[in-house]
């Protein structure tokens, strides 16, 4: 294998190192998607691995590859909770001893998950608000220590290990799809992805689609090399990474893919729509591919598209927070500061002027207590229909009480939200 760019054959070496320790996941055409967006959509199930992501791949491929003088010092790794399972993984059945670093952010599932998977193998460190911090301090512990660092990304091994998704997809299908949309964090997938198609199949349309919160490999390409992100939004916590990788980043800018931003409420709503109507559960970063079929992307009708469901680690807790950012990207839930006269019937009154028949109340909470005669409360309101905001805001209009809507740019609404 090159030291900087992995090839097709690196693919094909990583497809027969863990052939009978990581099966292919399934290849499985979904309708409802199909018929909303007049294509043939398939979703490549990395969800249903052991590891419940497509994260065994890499890591397991470039475990194998270490000296047995490495594996007997152990390896270190810092994940956001999908590389850590990977790593957990692939060192439980190599039996080489990890340490594995998680940001404070990763849901309890994943943090319980690692320590299944990877049992007296696995010793989990939970460092730092993010997964960059996470990485700061995995990549001081190894430099002390001389354990091998393992890249959630950032490994030609790794994407080597990564590229094997889509040489599975191909020989699932039959044939080369006519487009494939690949969910992006630090660019592992979307690099082993454009490594494979590159020799095998270079008229296939590559989409990556990333969070709008973490657009990490646009901002690298529009500066012409990995950058920090000023700002990153942690919610789609598989994808949301600051920099993405030198090895990741150089495949990429050399085949310029086409990259697109995700609304993060859209995602939730697809999260939704794969739970209720499809019977899966993806986590955000999951949801990624298929949500991007939703924004406008000029393909021809009827072009089969294959989608990469990447993950399946969310957690059931997560699900209050998922349907509230779902309701608000949809314009069904909205939030106001209204000021009452603290008197018996008040909200009552302002219940009948405001709400539709269809419109209900979800939060009251007032939002300072005092002796004045009137009080703010901070009120969430749910509609039965987006439509209907107009006509509830004309009347709120009409009433004599101070009304300030809270917009989901204020500060105040990460507090509700």
């Amino acid at each position: 294998m090159s030291a900087q760019r992995p090839d097709a054959a690196d693919v094909v070496a990583a497809a027969r190192r863990f052939a009978g320790v990581i099966q292919p996941s399934p290849l499985q055409r979904n309708e409802r998607l199909s018929q909303r967006y007049d294509l043939d959509v398939w979703l490549k199930r990395e969800d249903l691995h052991k590891v419940r992501s497509y994260k065994g791949r890499g890591a397991y491929n470039l475990l194998s590859n270490l000296s047995a003088e490495e594996r007997e010092r152990g390896v270190v790794c810092a994940s956001a909770g999908n590389h850590g399972q990977g790593v957990a993984f692939a060192c439980a059945s190599l039996g080489i001893s990890a340490r594995v670093y998680l940001p404070r952010t990763t849901p309890r599932q994943k943090r319980e998950r690692v320590a299944s998977l990877g049992g007296k193998f696995v010793h989990i460190v939970v460092e730092g608000e993010t997964y960059d911090e996470a990485a700061a301090a995995a990549y001081t512990h190894a430099q002390a220590t001389g354990m091998t660092l393992v890249p959630a990304f950032d490994d030609p091994r790794t994407i080597a290990g990564q590229g094997t998704v889509i040489k599975e997809v191909i020989e699932q299908l039959g044939h080369a799809p006519d487009a494939v949309i690949v969910p992006v964090g630090g660019g592992g997938l979307l690099a082993g992805t454009l490594v494979w198609l590159r020799e095998t199949h270079p008229e296939v349309t590559v989409i990556g689609a990333e969070p709008l919160g973490a657009t990490s490999m646009a901002a690298a390409l529009e500066h012409g090399e990995p950058v920090d992100l000023d700002h990153l939004d942690p919610f789609v916590d598989g994808a949301a990474v600051r920099k993405v990788g030198q090895h990741t980043f150089a495949v990429v800018n050399d085949q310029r893919p086409r990259l697109v931003a995700v609304p993060e409420g859209q995602i939730c709503v697809e999260m939704l729509d794969l739970y209720q109507s499809d019977g899966i559960i993806s986590e955000p970063a999951g949801a990624l591919a298929t949500t991007t079929l939703g924004l406008p992307l000029g393909l021809k009708p009827g072009s089969t598209v294959v989608c990469i469901l990447s993950g399946g680690n969310n957690d059931v807790s997560r699900y209050a927070e998922i349907v509230e950012r779902a309701l608000v990207f949809e314009g069904r839930k909205h939030y106001f500061l209204v000021e009452f006269p603290q008197e018996p019937g008040a909200l009552r009154r302002f219940l009948d002027d405001i709400l539709g028949p269809d419109d209900d109340i979800t939060l009251f909470e007032y939002v300072k207590r005092n002796n004045r005669e009137t009080g703010p409360a901070l009120v969430g309101i749910e509609l039965g229909a987006p439509e209907n905001l107009e006509a509830m805001l004309k009347r709120m209009s009409a009433v004599p009480h101070r009304i300030e809507r809270v917009p989901p740019d204020s500060p105040l609404f990460t507090f509700v939200v």
